[in-house]
């Protein structure tokens, strides 16, 4: 047997009397594989590799709960004896939970039946969603999934014709054999998995939680690792934020204003530390703004749910667009107390408090709620395109990428911040408009005035003011945002 000893397969053999000389054969060629440096033992980092390299999809901690679960000694490494004893009991839990979901007993699962076993368990999923998972449980060699199929059958992922997908032991097996969970909860979350993170722009809720996630408490762990990740992100592109809301207020008068005569402008007024005003209460706002939107949106898809149906997608952006609303009523004067401390001059406020005070005497409160009207009606076309524009990038990756169980974590990312793009592109005007009635430097408080004089006087660019810091803003705050929530998530123990 490849990479495995005449002595160590003896004691195999000895300790599981039952297993078949071919299964003995298929897990040494398997153990083969992950002995990524063919020491005659797997440790975390040959477990990585070569889940890789057998194009397994993986989730972050996925090899570290592998280990955790097959190392018996808690030595650090897995020699055959300890892989083959994991796998095989690993295997029996698979095959109950096969039967469990075979509620017709005709020893395949179809999307029904993982329908059925996933609502009992509280866990809210579509038709079409689940099409996709039996879809990529079909393994063969093509997909480079560890298989059973001869090399001359055909990929079955292409195969199915009238949509009626099935799915047997051995494909099923195949498939879970090397996930670190027999529990069709975490199958589930495995193969769907995704993550939440803001990356300044636009604050986001995960889409679903499930009903495990709620007991447990992972929800607000998940919730705290996205707004850790957004504190950050927003900080570090605090100054080109800064920026776009300089552009945005006085880009208009200064027509030769630069990027970098912008960030010289910001600094000669006052200093280093001026590139980061109006940034604490940016950070401040993200808690407020989470819990208001997480929870309204999960109001508002039970109000919206109709009794025994799937939410499907203009559900969720008819509940995520009012739940922003409902959350940006709410914290608007925070929003408007952001703008006016960018655009302070030096010694013009002491802080947030003595910001909101002085504003209060000189305007009185219904200052706080400028710009509301276009701030809200931009919510509308960003999220719509937003999601829109997701949605149909990431269907045509897997489209042309069938045979991956789901789009990678970097591929995700591409496509949100794509999306978020189109969808800044399209709203931006609104917010330009929403900044400059908020900075109070302007005596015409009507949007459609404003809207007007500025198309008069500086045409369509002049709508776009401020928007290249803004695109600038974006990568750094995706890679950082996602390098924090990873890292925040996994010390908050949330395994994907």
């Amino acid at each position: 047997m490849p990479g495995v000893d005449s002595n160590t397969a003896s004691d195999v053999s000895l300790a599981h009397p039952h297993l078949t000389p071919e299964d003995e054969a298929h897990y040494a060629k398997l153990f083969g594989q992950l002995d990524v440096n063919k020491d005659g033992r797997i440790d975390v980092e040959d477990l990585q590799e070569g889940l890789e390299r057998l194009g397994v999809h993986t989730v972050p901690g996925h090899a570290q709960k592998f280990m955790s679960k097959s190392d018996r000694n808690k030595d650090g490494h897995l020699d055959f004896a300890e892989f083959v004893q994991y796998v095989t009991e690993h295997e029996k839990q698979l095959k109950l939970v096969f039967k469990h979901i075979d509620h017709n007993q005709d020893g395949h699962l179809d999307v029904h039946e993982i329908l059925e076993s996933l609502r009992k368990l509280g866990v809210s999923v579509s038709e079409e969603e689940a099409d996709r998972l039996m879809k990529r449980l079909k393994g063969c060699k093509g997909c480079e999934v560890p298989t059973h199929l001869e090399d001359d059958v055909e990929c079955v992922c292409y195969m199915d014709k009238d949509g009626s997908l099935k799915v047997d032991w051995n494909e099923w097996r195949n498939y879970l054999l090397l996930h670190p969970s027999a529990d069709l909860k975490d199958i589930y979350t495995y193969w769907k998995h995704a993550t939440f993170i803001d990356i300044g722009e636009t604050l986001s809720v995960p889409d679903e939680f499930t009903e495990d996630e709620r007991q447990t408490g992972r929800w607000w762990r998940i919730l705290l690792a996205g707004g850790a990740a957004g504190a950050v992100s927003r900080t570090v592109t605090a100054p080109l934020d800064r920026l776009k809301v300089i552009f945005q207020v006085i880009g208009s008068k200064k027509q030769n204003l630069s990027i970098i005569s912008g960030f010289q402008h910001m600094y000669r007024e006052g200093g280093l530390m001026s590139m980061w005003r109006g940034n604490g209460i940016n950070v401040v706002k993200i808690a407020p703004e989470t819990a208001l939107k997480f929870v309204a949106y999960e109001h508002l898809k039970k109000l919206i749910k109709s009794e025994g149906r799937e939410l499907r997608i203009h559900h969720r952006f008819m509940a995520g667009s009012l739940a922003g609303v409902f959350s940006q009523t709410m914290i608007y004067p925070m929003e408007v107390l952001k703008t006016r401390l960018a655009i302070r001059k030096t010694g013009q406020y002491k802080g947030i408090l003595d910001c909101a005070v002085k504003v209060y005497k000189n305007e009185g409160l219904r200052c706080f709620y400028k710009g509301y009207i276009p701030n809200v009606l931009g919510i509308i076309p960003y999220a719509g395109i937003d999601l829109a524009v997701y949605e149909t990038v990431k269907n045509r990756w897997l489209k042309n990428h069938r045979e991956s169980s789901a789009p990678p974590t970097l591929v995700l990312l591409a496509c949100g911040t794509f999306s978020s793009t189109c969808g800044q592109i399209a709203s931006y005007p609104l917010a330009l408009v929403r900044t400059r009635l908020q900075a109070q430097l302007t005596r015409d408080n009507s949007m459609v005035s404003l809207f007007r004089d500025i198309y008069r006087q500086e045409g369509v660019r002049g709508l776009y003011r401020g928007i290249a810091p803004n695109f600038m803003k974006v990568a750094p705050a995706v890679s950082i945002g996602y390098v924090v929530y990873e890292n925040v998530r996994q010390i908050l123990g949330v395994n994907m």
